[in-house]
């Protein structure tokens, strides 16, 4: 059995370990019971990508999304009926709290009646059995898996369940659904889902799908890895018309989101998380009439932000290019403040769309080249150097940053020389090398011949010997009995003595040498 706990703490990343945290915390603090559930778990399971976290809570969470949104944490659609909050939590990671229900349908088709319920009740009226997962995050049973419709074994075999004989019918847009989640996952449908997903369509029940969650599946194309994957399957089976009724025929842009799909990669693969929501989306409606397709997003119950930013999307993106064509942007100090200050989606939708050579360029250099150099900017050198973390301590690194935009201290050498000289640490002089002493000419005499050790140890201050010159002396030499030391006071006192003597004998030679020249000569 997969350590549950140990994956909490492995797959997830570090903004979103920090929010399960926080909603851990707040839940404990509020006496609420709380789980991580459907595509979280299940991805984390999968060992795929987790795009986002979606909390259950057995009660109201209204209170904890207040507390979140003190802690930087934003509602992006919230329903009270549902008691149901779409965040973008702290940290910028994506998900949702709502409250535990459950659905009873009077007869398959109607409008559900809503239940607050137990987490087992939510889990037990989901659509898919691979969504109906769930691990509790409270005290006492934390890292405990809740799979009561076993959507482990769908997982294993790679197949999608419907919970239900009525699970198309009840909710038409899980036709659109199911098909996402094969294209995702690279799964098929369970055998008799598959029958019942038959059924449905010959039955028509396509036609059924409200616009506002045909608006939902196209939202959710957004965090798709590949969308024309989803998009493709929708065709195959007749469902792009319940996106809009002219997309069966006009189609959506497949290789403009092919190449918007290669563009995310690269983000991807730089750390960039981009939100390509209005990218998608243009994509998708692109080949309908010009009005066609902020007429098509009213009608999926799009917002106005949202439908605004499609509209606009084109022609943000050739003000930037133009930008990054200039003068304003010629400096790589320029260009890469310019370019960490554009949303995400506009690095990714610029080489999709408006495939400009500099701009381009300058995209690629800043994923590839800037926003790696700024990450390894080195502050734990610069603390070692004894500057503290402050002002002074950030301004010498952006300034380091510069030098390195230019071209500048690479090297480890010359990173080093770089970042004393900004923090106005002066170089340590260097060291002259000492000139070796010359010997002394001519024939050196006995007493520089003896060791300096015995030297040391033969002479001593008023022409004592050390022992003599000091009582403790003898305690310093350790090892050493008193009949040693004696012999080495005689043993030095003989050597002075015979070199006192050869030095005699040797001023007396030339004399007797001249002597015997003489006598010499007289013969």
């Amino acid at each position: 059995m997969p350590d549950y706990i140990y994956l909490l703490e492995s797959r997830l990343s570090p903004e979103q370990r920090a929010v399960l945290e926080r909603v851990q915390e707040l839940a404990r603090s509020q006496e609420l019971n709380i789980y991580l559930t459907g595509g979280a778990v299940r991805d984390m399971i999968c060992g795929q990508i987790i795009r986002d976290l979606d909390f259950t809570v057995e009660g109201n969470p209204v209170r904890m999304v207040r507390e979140l949104e003190k802690g930087g944490a934003r509602v992006v659609w919230e329903s009270e009926r549902l008691r149901h909050h779409e965040m973008i939590f702290a940290g910028d990671v994506e998900g949702s709290i709502s409250a535990a229900r459950d659905e009873v349908y009077e007869r398959p088709g109607a409008k559900p009646e809503l239940r607050f319920s137990s987490i087992m009740e939510d889990l037990r009226r989901r659509d898919f059995a691979i969504n109906a997962i769930a691990i509790s995050l409270n005290a006492q049973s934390r890292g405990l898996l809740l799979d009561p419709a076993n959507g482990l074994a769908d997982l294993e075999r790679q197949e999608v369940r419907a919970l239900s004989i009525h699970a198309f019918t009840n909710q038409p847009v899980r036709l659109l659904r199911i098909l996402r989640y094969c294209a995702r996952m690279g799964f098929k449908m369970e055998q008799r889902t598959e029958e019942w997903f038959e059924l449905a369509m010959e039955r028509g029940l396509q036609a059924n799908i409200e616009p506002e969650d045909a608006g939902n599946e196209v939202r959710s194309l957004a965090r798709e890895d590949n969308p024309a994957a989803t998009l493709k399957q929708w065709d195959t089976r007749g469902l792009l018309a319940a996106v809009h009724p002219q997309l069966q025929k006009r189609k959506p842009d497949y290789d403009g989101l092919g190449r918007l799909s290669k563009a995310r990669a690269n983000l991807m693969a730089s750390g960039i998380r981009a939100r390509l929501g209005a990218s998608v989306t243009y994509y998708v409606l692109r080949r309908l009439k010009p009005r066609g397709s902020a007429s098509a997003m009213r009608h999926m119950g799009f917002r106005a932000a949202e439908v605004e930013a499609v509209d606009n999307i084109v022609d943000e993106g050739r003000e930037i290019v133009q930008v990054l064509k200039g003068r304003k942007t010629k400096a790589p100090r320029d260009a890469y403040s310019y370019l960490a200050s554009l949303p995400p989606e506009m690095l990714a939708f610029i080489p999709a769309e408006l495939p400009n050579g500099a701009a381009v360029s300058k995209i690629r250099s800043y994923l590839q080249k800037w926003r790696p150099m700024r990450q390894a900017l080195p502050a734990a050198e610069l603390s070692a150097l004894g500057i503290a973390h402050g002002p002074k301590f950030d301004k010498i690194l952006e300034q380091f940053f510069e030098l390195q935009l230019r071209g500048k201290a690479r090297s480890p050498e010359d990173r080093t020389k770089a970042l004393r000289q900004l923090a106005g640490i002066k170089e340590e002089p260097k060291k002259k090398p000492e000139k070796e002493k010359k010997k002394p000419k001519g024939k050196e005499s006995a007493a520089h011949a003896t060791k300096p050790e015995e030297t040391k140890a033969a002479t001593a201050p008023h022409g004592k010997t050390p022992a003599a010159a000091s009582p403790g002396a003898q305690a310093k030499v350790a090892g050493k009995s008193a009949a040693s030391v004696i012999g080495a006071r005689a043993q030095a006192k003989h050597e002075k003595e015979a070199a006192r003597h050869g030095a005699a004998k040797r001023a007396h030679a030339p004399k007797a040498k001249a002597g015997h020249a003489k006598k010499a000569r007289r013969r």
